[in-house]
C-alpha cells in the first residue's frame, strides 16, 4: 500500500495530495482523491519541492558544530590548499565525526541528494575519504550520498597518488576527481590523461575543479570536452566551478554550445565577485547545472551553514534575479537540477520554471521522479528564497527523515 502526503501545495500551485509507491511518487492527485493508504504524512499546506541536492561539498573538511576559528589562509588556490594541509589534523573531532555531524546538518535542513568531494593525497592518504564513505554510511536510510576521490595537491606534484586514487575508487568512490589541470600539475595532458584513465579502468564518473579562470581555463575546459568525446563519456563527466565562463566572450559562448552538445555537466557555489556562471544562458542551452555549498567554515573559508535554501537565495543575489519566475529558477537548479547533475538521466530544466497550476507538479515532482521532498510554510516558491523558513519536512524515498530542524 501507497504512502500519501495529503494537502501539499506542489511548487507553491494548489492543494493536492501525493501518492508514493516504493520510494517514488506515483501520482499527484486533487485533494482527497488519494487511494487507501498504509502511512498518511499531512503537510498542512506547506509548499512541496523536490529536496535540495547539494552538489558539490567537502565534508572532509567541514568544522560545522566546532568553535569558531578565524581564517587563516593567504590569498590564492594554492595557499588554500596548503592552509588546509597545515591545519585539518588539529580539528577538535575526527573527518568521520565531522562529517557526520554536517550531513545530518545538511539532511535536517532539506538536503538528501548529496555529492562530496573527499581528499586523496600523500599527506592524509585514504583517511579523508574513510571518514566520509563513513558518514554515507551513518545517514544511509536518509540521504543518497555520492563520493568524489579528489586529488587536491593534483596528482603528479607528489607520488604515489594515481596509485592512491586508484585505491579509493576500488573501495567506493563513485567518481575521480581532478583539479586545475594547468596550474596546479602544471601538465594538463598528463593530468587528464590519469583522470581519465582511472575512471575508464572502475568504470566511474568524473568530477573536475576549475578555477581557472579567462582562456587558460578555456584551454583547460577545452581538453576536458575533447576527452569526454573521444572516451564516449557523454553524461558521465562534471566540471565544477567553471569559473572561465563566467566573463560573456564569443570562446565562452562557443564552450556552452560545446558543453551543452556533449552533455557536461556544471556546477557552481554562487560565489559572486564576477566568478558567477551565466545562469539562464547555461539551462536554456540545456545543460545541467546544480548548486553547491562548497566548504563549510572550513580551513579555506568560514562560509557555509549547510543550508541550501540558504544557498539559494545567494544564487538568485549574485546572479541579480528579482522575478517570481527567476528565483523559481535558481530554486529548481538547487532541488532538481543538481539531481541531474548526480544521476545524469532526469529532464533538464527548461528556460523559464514558474509556478505550476492544479495538482500537475513542476520539475522533479512527476510520477516516476524519486519521493525525496522538502516542504516549508511559504507563501510561494519564490517568496521560500527570499524568505528562508525555518520549519522544514524532509522526506528521502517517500520517509520522513527530518522536521524542525531535526532528524527522524
Amino acid at each position: 500500500m501507497p504512502t500519501v502526503i495529503t494537502n501539499a501545495r506542489p511548487w507553491g500551485g494548489p492543494a493536492g495530495d501525493i501518492v508514493v509507491v516504493d520510494g517514488r511518487i506515483s501520482a499527484v492527485v486533487a485533494p482527497g482523491g488519494a487511494p487507501d493508504a498504509e502511512r498518511v504524512v499531512d503537510a498542512g499546506g506547506r509548499v512541496a519541492v523536490p529536496s535540495f541536492s547539494d552538489v558539490h561539498v567537502h565534508l572532509d573538511s567541514t568544522r560545522l558544530g566546532l568553535p569558531f576559528r578565524p581564517h587563516t589562509g593567504a590569498p590564492g588556490t594554492w595557499n588554500s590548499i596548503m592552509n588546509d594541509r597545515q591545519h585539518w589534523r588539529s580539528a577538535e573531532k575526527s573527518v568521520a565525526e565531522r562529517a557526520t555531524y554536517t550531513l545530518g546538518r545538511m539532511i535536517a535542513l532539506g538536503a538528501t541528494r548529496v555529492r562530496s568531494h573527499a581528499q586523496v593525497d600523500a599527506d592524509s592518504g585514504l583517511e579523508k575519504l574513510e571518514g566520509v564513505l563513513a558518514a554515507r554510511q551513518t545517514h544511509v536510510d536518509r540521504a543518497s550520498v555520492q563520493v568524489v576521490a579528489f586529488p587536491q595537491v593534483g596528482i603528479h606534484l607528489e607520488r604515489g597518488v594515481v596509485d592512491l586514487l586508484d585505491a579509493a575508487l576500488a573501495m567506493g568512490a563513485d567518481l575521480v576527481g581532478g583539479i586545475d589541470p594547468c596550474e596546479i600539475d602544471r601538465d594538463p595532458v598528463r593530468h587528464l590523461d590519469s583522470v581519465f584513465a582511472l575512471a575508464g579502468k572502475h568504470g566511474k564518473g568524473i568530477d573536475v575543479h576549475l578555477h581557472e579562470r579567462g582562456s587558460l581555463g578555456l584551454f583547460s575546459l577545452d581538453l576536458i570536452l575533447e576527452r569526454v568525446e573521444a572516451t564516449a563519456m557523454q553524461g558521465l563527466v562534471t566540471v565544477s566551478h567553471a569559473f572561465c565562463l563566467a566573463a560573456d566572450s564569443a570562446p565562452s559562448r562557443r564552450a556552452v554550445e560545446r558543453i551543452a552538445e556533449l552533455d557536461v555537466a556544471l556546477t557552481t557555489i554562487a560565489p559572486g565577485c564576477g566568478l558567477d556562471l551565466p545562469l539562464s544562458a547555461l539551462v536554456e542551452a540545456g545543460v545541467r547545472v546544480g548548486l553547491g555549498m562548497d566548504g563549510q567554515r572550513d580551513y579555506w573559508s568560514p562560509y557555509g551553514n549547510a543550508d541550501m535554501l540558504d544557498r539559494t537565495y545567494q544564487l538568485a543575489f549574485t546572479q541579480g534575479y528579482d522575478r517570481a519566475e527567476d528565483l523559481d529558477l535558481c530554486l529548481a537548479v538547487a532541488t532538481e537540477g543538481g539531481a541531474g547533475v548526480i544521476d545524469g538521466a532526469r529532464p533538464r530544466l527548461g528556460p523559464v520554471v514558474g509556478p505550476v497550476v492544479g495538482p500537475v507538479v513542476g520539475p522533479g515532482l512527476a510520477p516516476g521522479d524519486p519521493a525525496d521532498l522538502v516542504l516549508f510554510e511559504a507563501e510561494s516558491t519564490a517568496s521560500a528564497v527570499m524568505d528562508r523558513p525555518g520549519d522544514r519536512l524532509v522526506l528521502h524515498r517517500g520517509a520522513v527523515v527530518a522536521a524542525s530542524g531535526e532528524l527522524i
